[in-house]
Protein backbone atom coordinates (compact mmCIF):
# COMPACT_ATOMS: atom_id res chain seq x y z
CA UNK A 1 0.00 0.00 0.00
CA UNK A 2 1.45 3.40 -1.30
CA UNK A 3 1.52 6.41 1.34
CA UNK A 4 3.33 8.74 -0.66
CA UNK A 5 1.08 12.68 -0.76
CA UNK A 6 -0.59 12.86 -3.93
CA UNK A 7 -0.69 15.75 -5.44
CA UNK A 8 -3.93 17.80 -5.86
CA UNK A 9 -5.62 16.97 -9.31
CA UNK A 10 -6.29 20.61 -10.13
CA UNK A 11 -5.09 24.18 -9.38
CA UNK A 12 -7.98 26.21 -10.38
CA UNK A 13 -11.60 26.33 -11.23
CA UNK A 14 -14.16 28.06 -13.32
CA UNK A 15 -16.95 29.93 -11.48
CA UNK A 16 -18.81 31.19 -14.62
CA UNK A 17 -16.32 33.29 -16.62
CA UNK A 18 -14.21 33.84 -13.28
CA UNK A 19 -11.02 31.78 -13.14
CA UNK A 20 -10.43 30.94 -9.21
CA UNK A 21 -6.51 29.94 -8.58
CA UNK A 22 -6.39 28.02 -5.29
CA UNK A 23 -2.67 29.45 -4.77
CA UNK A 24 -4.54 32.98 -4.65
CA UNK A 25 -6.48 31.46 -1.82
CA UNK A 26 -4.19 29.86 0.30
CA UNK A 27 -2.25 33.63 0.04
CA UNK A 28 -5.81 35.20 0.59
CA UNK A 29 -6.43 32.95 3.88
CA UNK A 30 -2.88 33.04 5.26
CA UNK A 31 -3.39 36.69 4.95
CA UNK A 32 -6.61 36.55 6.64
CA UNK A 33 -5.46 34.59 9.72
CA UNK A 34 -2.23 36.31 10.05
CA UNK A 35 -5.26 39.66 10.42
CA UNK A 36 -7.26 38.26 12.54
CA UNK A 37 -4.33 36.58 15.12
CA UNK A 38 -2.11 39.65 14.82
CA UNK A 39 -4.89 42.22 15.89
CA UNK A 40 -6.21 40.79 19.02
CA UNK A 41 -2.56 40.24 19.82
CA UNK A 42 -2.34 44.04 18.92
CA UNK A 43 -5.15 45.22 21.20
CA UNK A 44 -4.22 42.87 24.35
CA UNK A 45 -0.90 45.25 24.06
CA UNK A 46 -3.40 48.30 24.17
CA UNK A 47 -3.62 49.22 20.68
CA UNK A 48 -6.42 50.26 19.03
CA UNK A 49 -7.78 47.89 15.78
CA UNK A 50 -8.01 51.44 13.90
CA UNK A 51 -4.34 51.81 14.01
CA UNK A 52 -3.77 48.18 13.32
CA UNK A 53 -6.16 47.74 10.02
CA UNK A 54 -4.86 51.46 8.67
CA UNK A 55 -0.66 50.14 8.37
CA UNK A 56 -2.17 46.95 7.45
CA UNK A 57 -3.94 48.15 4.87
CA UNK A 58 -0.39 50.12 3.39
CA UNK A 59 1.77 46.98 4.41
CA UNK A 60 -0.18 44.00 2.73
CA UNK A 61 -0.54 45.44 -1.08
CA UNK A 62 2.97 46.73 -0.75
CA UNK A 63 4.13 43.65 0.51
CA UNK A 64 2.47 41.87 -2.39
CA UNK A 65 4.21 43.84 -4.20
CA UNK A 66 7.71 43.35 -3.01
CA UNK A 67 7.36 39.70 -3.01
CA UNK A 68 6.53 39.30 -6.71
CA UNK A 69 8.91 41.80 -7.20
CA UNK A 70 11.73 39.89 -5.34
CA UNK A 71 10.51 37.14 -6.93
CA UNK A 72 11.29 38.03 -10.96
CA UNK A 73 14.20 40.10 -9.67
CA UNK A 74 15.48 37.30 -8.64
CA UNK A 75 14.39 34.83 -11.75
CA UNK A 76 14.92 37.19 -14.26
CA UNK A 77 15.67 34.46 -17.07
CA UNK A 78 11.82 32.98 -16.30
CA UNK A 79 10.26 36.55 -17.84
CA UNK A 80 12.57 38.15 -20.31
CA UNK A 81 14.59 36.61 -23.03
CA UNK A 82 14.11 35.76 -26.69
CA UNK A 83 10.61 34.05 -27.13
CA UNK A 84 9.51 35.24 -23.47
CA UNK A 85 6.07 37.24 -23.02
CA UNK A 86 7.43 40.08 -20.67
CA UNK A 87 3.96 40.56 -19.10
CA UNK A 88 3.86 37.45 -17.52
CA UNK A 89 6.05 38.85 -14.42
CA UNK A 90 2.65 40.26 -13.21
CA UNK A 91 1.09 36.73 -13.71
CA UNK A 92 1.32 36.38 -9.80
CA UNK A 93 -1.41 33.79 -9.73
CA UNK A 94 0.48 31.57 -11.71
CA UNK A 95 2.87 31.49 -8.58
CA UNK A 96 5.64 32.97 -7.93
CA UNK A 97 6.15 35.31 -4.91
CA UNK A 98 9.29 35.67 -2.40
CA UNK A 99 8.52 36.23 1.14
CA UNK A 100 11.81 37.96 1.45
CA UNK A 101 10.38 40.55 -0.19
CA UNK A 102 7.41 40.60 1.46
CA UNK A 103 8.48 41.39 4.41
CA UNK A 104 10.84 43.70 3.73
CA UNK A 105 9.08 46.02 1.42
CA UNK A 106 5.86 44.95 4.27
CA UNK A 107 7.71 46.12 6.80
CA UNK A 108 8.96 49.10 5.17
CA UNK A 109 5.51 50.34 4.55
CA UNK A 110 4.07 49.45 8.10
CA UNK A 111 6.84 51.46 9.46
CA UNK A 112 6.10 54.60 7.13
CA UNK A 113 2.49 54.03 8.65
CA UNK A 114 3.27 53.43 12.13
CA UNK A 115 4.73 56.43 12.63
CA UNK A 116 2.27 58.88 10.37
CA UNK A 117 -0.30 56.60 13.13
CA UNK A 118 2.03 57.33 16.11
CA UNK A 119 2.21 54.42 17.50
CA UNK A 120 5.16 51.70 18.68
CA UNK A 121 6.39 49.85 15.23
CA UNK A 122 8.65 47.39 17.21
CA UNK A 123 5.59 46.52 19.28
CA UNK A 124 3.36 46.33 16.21
CA UNK A 125 6.18 43.66 14.66
CA UNK A 126 5.74 41.70 18.17
CA UNK A 127 2.21 41.66 17.65
CA UNK A 128 1.99 40.40 13.98
CA UNK A 129 5.47 37.89 13.84
CA UNK A 130 3.18 34.71 15.19
CA UNK A 131 0.35 35.11 12.48
CA UNK A 132 2.71 36.05 9.52
CA UNK A 133 4.78 32.54 10.36
CA UNK A 134 0.83 31.11 10.22
CA UNK A 135 -0.13 32.54 7.23
CA UNK A 136 3.10 31.46 5.55
CA UNK A 137 2.30 27.76 6.61
CA UNK A 138 -0.66 28.19 5.06
CA UNK A 139 0.26 29.66 1.74
CA UNK A 140 2.95 27.07 1.09
CA UNK A 141 0.29 24.52 0.38
CA UNK A 142 -0.55 26.91 -2.80
CA UNK A 143 2.65 25.22 -3.69
CA UNK A 144 1.57 21.83 -3.09
CA UNK A 145 -1.52 22.75 -5.55
CA UNK A 146 1.04 24.16 -8.41
CA UNK A 147 3.28 21.19 -8.23
CA UNK A 148 5.71 23.68 -7.57
CA UNK A 149 9.06 24.05 -5.31
CA UNK A 150 9.92 20.17 -4.45
CA UNK A 151 13.02 18.86 -3.25
CA UNK A 152 15.26 16.24 -4.41
CA UNK A 153 13.69 12.59 -5.23
CA UNK A 154 12.77 10.37 -2.64
CA UNK A 155 11.23 6.98 -1.79
CA UNK A 156 10.08 7.82 1.42
CA UNK A 157 6.93 7.17 2.47
CA UNK A 158 5.85 10.59 2.94
CA UNK A 159 6.95 11.78 -0.68
CA UNK A 160 5.20 13.79 -3.39
CA UNK A 161 3.95 12.63 -5.97
CA UNK A 162 4.58 14.69 -8.86
CA UNK A 163 2.66 14.88 -12.15
CA UNK A 164 5.20 14.17 -15.10
CA UNK A 165 4.29 17.90 -16.98
CA UNK A 166 4.89 19.48 -13.89
CA UNK A 167 8.69 17.37 -13.54
CA UNK A 168 11.80 19.44 -13.51
CA UNK A 169 14.19 18.83 -16.51
CA UNK A 170 16.51 15.77 -15.88
CA UNK A 171 14.12 14.39 -13.41
CA UNK A 172 11.75 13.02 -15.45
CA UNK A 173 12.06 9.45 -14.88
CA UNK A 174 11.39 9.97 -10.93
CA UNK A 175 7.80 10.50 -9.57
CA UNK A 176 8.39 11.35 -5.92
CA UNK A 177 10.14 13.73 -4.20
CA UNK A 178 10.54 15.93 -0.97
CA UNK A 179 7.40 17.76 0.18
CA UNK A 180 9.29 20.93 0.75
CA UNK A 181 6.30 22.59 0.99
CA UNK A 182 4.74 20.75 3.94
CA UNK A 183 8.54 21.09 5.72
CA UNK A 184 8.01 24.32 5.17
CA UNK A 185 4.81 24.37 6.54
CA UNK A 186 5.72 22.47 9.92
CA UNK A 187 8.53 24.64 10.95
CA UNK A 188 6.48 27.87 10.26
CA UNK A 189 3.58 26.93 12.53
CA UNK A 190 6.55 25.43 15.05
CA UNK A 191 7.90 28.66 14.77
CA UNK A 192 4.24 30.57 15.39
CA UNK A 193 3.92 28.15 18.59
CA UNK A 194 7.64 28.75 19.98
CA UNK A 195 7.04 32.79 19.56
CA UNK A 196 3.68 32.61 21.43
CA UNK A 197 5.18 30.37 24.22
CA UNK A 198 8.12 32.54 24.32
CA UNK A 199 5.98 35.73 24.36
CA UNK A 200 3.76 34.87 26.94
CA UNK A 201 6.82 33.04 29.14
CA UNK A 202 9.02 36.04 29.15
CA UNK A 203 6.79 39.10 28.28
CA UNK A 204 9.12 39.74 25.32
CA UNK A 205 8.88 43.38 24.12
CA UNK A 206 10.59 46.20 21.58
CA UNK A 207 11.00 44.04 18.94
CA UNK A 208 12.65 40.91 20.12
CA UNK A 209 9.52 38.27 18.96
CA UNK A 210 10.07 39.55 15.45
CA UNK A 211 13.96 39.10 16.27
CA UNK A 212 13.05 35.67 17.23
CA UNK A 213 10.85 35.05 14.05
CA UNK A 214 13.56 36.03 11.52
CA UNK A 215 15.92 34.04 13.25
CA UNK A 216 13.98 31.26 13.51
CA UNK A 217 12.55 31.45 9.53
CA UNK A 218 16.01 31.77 8.14
CA UNK A 219 17.27 29.02 10.13
CA UNK A 220 14.43 26.45 8.87
CA UNK A 221 14.78 27.96 5.61
CA UNK A 222 17.81 27.31 5.07
CA UNK A 223 17.51 23.26 4.82
CA UNK A 224 14.34 23.84 3.05
CA UNK A 225 16.04 26.19 0.69
CA UNK A 226 18.87 23.37 0.39
CA UNK A 227 17.22 20.92 -1.19
CA UNK A 228 14.60 22.47 -3.62
CA UNK A 229 15.54 21.43 -7.76
CA UNK A 230 13.78 24.36 -9.05
CA UNK A 231 16.41 26.42 -10.77
CA UNK A 232 18.01 29.13 -8.57
CA UNK A 233 20.39 31.48 -10.93
CA UNK A 234 22.85 33.08 -8.55
CA UNK A 235 24.30 30.42 -6.32
CA UNK A 236 27.60 31.33 -3.37
CA UNK A 237 29.71 28.39 -4.07
CA UNK A 238 27.31 25.02 -2.84
CA UNK A 239 24.72 27.43 -1.61
CA UNK A 240 21.43 28.82 -3.49
CA UNK A 241 20.88 32.14 -3.52
CA UNK A 242 17.75 32.08 -1.36
CA UNK A 243 19.58 29.68 1.11
CA UNK A 244 22.24 31.77 1.66
CA UNK A 245 19.92 34.58 2.06
CA UNK A 246 18.18 32.49 4.62
CA UNK A 247 21.20 32.18 6.92
CA UNK A 248 21.88 35.80 6.50
CA UNK A 249 18.46 36.27 7.77
CA UNK A 250 19.31 34.13 10.45
CA UNK A 251 22.26 35.96 12.02
CA UNK A 252 20.56 39.13 11.65
CA UNK A 253 17.41 37.84 13.73
CA UNK A 254 19.87 36.05 16.48
CA UNK A 255 21.64 39.36 16.73
CA UNK A 256 18.98 41.93 16.82
CA UNK A 257 17.78 39.44 19.62
CA UNK A 258 20.54 39.93 21.63
CA UNK A 259 21.20 43.37 20.90
CA UNK A 260 17.32 43.85 21.92
CA UNK A 261 17.70 41.51 25.09
CA UNK A 262 20.91 43.34 26.21
CA UNK A 263 20.30 46.84 25.84
CA UNK A 264 16.13 47.01 25.11
CA UNK A 265 15.17 45.01 28.08
CA UNK A 266 11.79 44.63 29.26
CA UNK A 267 8.12 45.48 27.26
CA UNK A 268 6.92 48.72 26.19
CA UNK A 269 3.86 50.08 28.76
CA UNK A 270 2.73 52.30 26.07
CA UNK A 271 2.36 51.60 22.55
CA UNK A 272 0.11 54.04 20.73
CA UNK A 273 1.49 57.93 21.43
CA UNK A 274 -1.84 59.38 20.19
CA UNK A 275 -3.52 60.00 16.64
CA UNK A 276 -5.42 62.79 15.30
CA UNK A 277 -8.28 61.09 15.30
CA UNK A 278 -7.96 60.20 19.26
CA UNK A 279 -7.11 63.96 19.94
CA UNK A 280 -10.08 65.73 17.73
CA UNK A 281 -12.84 63.07 19.80
CA UNK A 282 -11.36 64.44 23.09
CA UNK A 283 -11.82 67.99 22.15
CA UNK A 284 -15.07 67.43 20.91
CA UNK A 285 -15.95 65.67 24.22
CA UNK A 286 -13.98 68.30 26.29
CA UNK A 287 -16.19 70.97 24.31
CA UNK A 288 -19.71 69.39 24.74
CA UNK A 289 -18.95 69.08 28.43
CA UNK A 290 -17.14 72.72 29.37
CA UNK A 291 -20.54 74.53 29.07
CA UNK A 292 -22.02 72.57 31.63
CA UNK A 293 -18.77 73.61 33.64
CA UNK A 294 -19.49 76.73 33.39
CA UNK A 295 -23.09 76.99 34.31
CA UNK A 296 -22.39 74.84 37.45
CA UNK A 297 -18.92 76.83 38.58
CA UNK A 298 -21.22 80.10 37.61
CA UNK A 299 -23.77 79.44 39.71
CA UNK A 300 -21.76 78.66 43.22
CA UNK A 301 -19.90 81.43 42.31
CA UNK A 302 -22.25 84.32 42.38
CA UNK A 303 -21.65 86.54 45.14
CA UNK A 304 -25.53 87.38 45.41
CA UNK A 305 -26.70 84.11 46.28
CA UNK A 306 -27.25 83.12 49.51
CA UNK A 307 -24.63 81.20 51.10
CA UNK A 308 -25.97 77.78 52.42
CA UNK A 309 -26.05 78.47 56.39
CA UNK A 310 -28.61 81.86 56.19
CA UNK A 311 -30.85 79.69 53.48
CA UNK A 312 -31.41 76.89 56.08
CA UNK A 313 -31.08 78.57 59.26
CA UNK A 314 -33.87 80.85 58.22
CA UNK A 315 -37.95 79.86 59.57
CA UNK A 316 -39.87 79.37 56.78
CA UNK A 317 -42.85 81.36 56.64
CA UNK A 318 -46.52 79.99 58.04
CA UNK A 319 -44.46 78.20 61.10
CA UNK A 320 -43.61 78.53 64.60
Amino acid sequence: MSLFIPSPPISYFQIGPLTVHIYALCLITGIIVAWILGVRRWRARGGRTESFETVLLWAIPIGIVGARFYHVMTHLGDYFGPGINPWTAFAIWQGGIAIYGAVGFGALAAWLAARKQKIAFAALADALAPGIAIGQAIGRFGNWFNQELYGWPTTLPWGLQIDPAHRVPGYEQYATFHPTFAYEAIWDLATAAVLLWADRRFRLGRGKVFALYIALYGFGRTFTESIRLDYSYDVFGPLRFNAAVAMLICLVGVVLLLWLLRYRPGREEVVEFGTPAMDSATAVADAATEPANEDASGATDDPEAPDEESATSSDPPGKD
